[in-house]
């Protein structure tokens, strides 16, 4: 019987993503003006930005004319052949890690170790692994679906590289949507796993948080 492992963040009221974003205001049983007795008059209220807890960026975070979640290819983000790839050694992850390995079609989930800092100030300091601009590349060249990291950001965001995210730019350029801030990715194997990151049907946002899971036969 296949198993389900949860790889994604809790969003809760009031919690850090990492510094800067604002933080997620979340209501519960809130009473809805107008709503009819018995139908959801009793609800919730959240109110975030996209890039929120674990989330997906789309080519539309990037570039104007880019897909947004309601555009979204649902081959792009579920049920993909999955690839976790250990690089838990340096703030700089290059082509190397990803040599000799088929890629193709496939969601690359490059597996850090950073989440062990989530919810505390370490999590979202400079020192946070990432990618290089000429991984990215590779990974583009490689033919991957999806890359994810259990880590703030797929690129580097130090103050020296600000406004600077050539990793981003290269991967949703080729249109290979980006999962950031996954977690437990030493709960998957290498390989044989299917994996889903799918954003709710949002016209106008370019981010959104996702319920990210692997299914493991």
């Amino acid at each position: 019987m296949a198993k389900l492992v949860d790889v994604s963040h809790q969003i809760t009221d009031g919690m850090s993503t990492c510094p800067g974003l604002p933080r997620p205001v979340i209501e519960e049983s809130t009473t809805v003006a107008g709503a009819v007795p018995g139908h959801g008059d009793s609800s919730g209220r959240v109110s975030m930005v996209g890039a929120t807890g674990t989330h997906v960026e789309i080519p539309a975070h990037r570039y104007r004319d880019g897909a947004d979640p309601a555009d979204l290819d649902l081959e792009r983000v579920a049920d993909l052949p999955g690839v976790v790839v250990t690089a838990t050694e340096g703030r700089q992850i290059g082509p190397e890690a990803f040599a000799g390995l088929d890629l193709r079609g496939r969601a690359v989930l490059v597996r850090t170790g950073w989440d062990r800092h989530w919810r505390t100030e370490a999590y979202g300091s400079f020192d946070h692994p990432h990618l290089t601009e000429t991984a990215a590349k590779a990974l583009v060249e490689s033919g991957a679906t999806l890359v994810g990291v259990d880590s703030v950001s797929v690129d580097d965001t130090a103050p020296s590289t600000e406004g600077s995210r050539p990793v981003q730019a290269a991967l949703l350029a080729a249109g290979v949507p980006i999962v950031t801030h996954l977690c437990l990715l030493d709960q998957l194997p290498e390989e044989g796993f299917r994996f889903h990151a799918v954003p709710a049907k949002v016209r106008g946002v370019a981010a959104f948080p996702v319920r990210a899971f692997a299914v493991v036969p």
